[in-house]
């Protein structure tokens, strides 16, 4: 896709959301059930995911681990973003690679010490760029990149989560 081409789709919906801010709040859903074993099943847009222990907790590692999803989500945001803002820039970053790795200690979610966090301790995110682009371009589609992703500016800044149970 060109720069014109994402301009001329998101010019319509930006128009949009200047005139009626409320156009632009949108709820995404997420839904599992809970499956055989310890496991939960959820459904995304092209297939259902049985997401499940990781073998550090005492799964098989047949189903996926939700830790994996998360960092898998924010390597997909970040590689959209990254994406969208070259494109818009016009910048050429060639076949660019994301990745996420993060650290976790497993004895947190166990309830084996009681000092150790439940969660990811760290997350580095790492872009590849083979394209050739000067230092002012290269600063600006990083900066520009994270200050859009969604998965990651979420995660620098977290959010209040409501937690409800409904009792059948």
């Amino acid at each position: 896709m060109q720069a014109a081409e994402l301009k001329a789709l998101q010019a319509p919906l930006k128009e949009l959301y200047r005139q009626d801010g409320n156009a632009a709040l949108i709820t995404l859903k997420a839904e599992g059930r809970i499956g055989e074993g310890v496991s939960c099943s959820v459904a995304t847009a092209q297939a259902l995911v049985e997401a499940g222990l990781h073998p550090a907790t005492g799964g098989t590692g047949v189903h996926a681990c939700s830790g994996d999803m998360l960092l898998q989500a924010l390597v997909a945001c970040a590689g959209v973003t990254l994406n969208a803002v070259a494109t818009a820039l016009g910048l050429d970053i060639g076949e660019a690679t994301v990745r996420a790795e993060g650290d976790l200690d497993f004895r947190g979610t166990l309830g084996v010490a009681k000092d150790a966090p439940v969660g990811f301790r760290d997350i580095r995110l790492t872009f590849d760029i083979p394209g050739r682009l000067d230092d002012d371009q290269k600063a600006s589609l990083i900066k520009l990149t994270e200050r859009y992703c969604v998965v990651y500016q979420t995660l620098r800044s977290p959010p209040p989560i409501v937690v409800n149970a409904r009792w059948a």
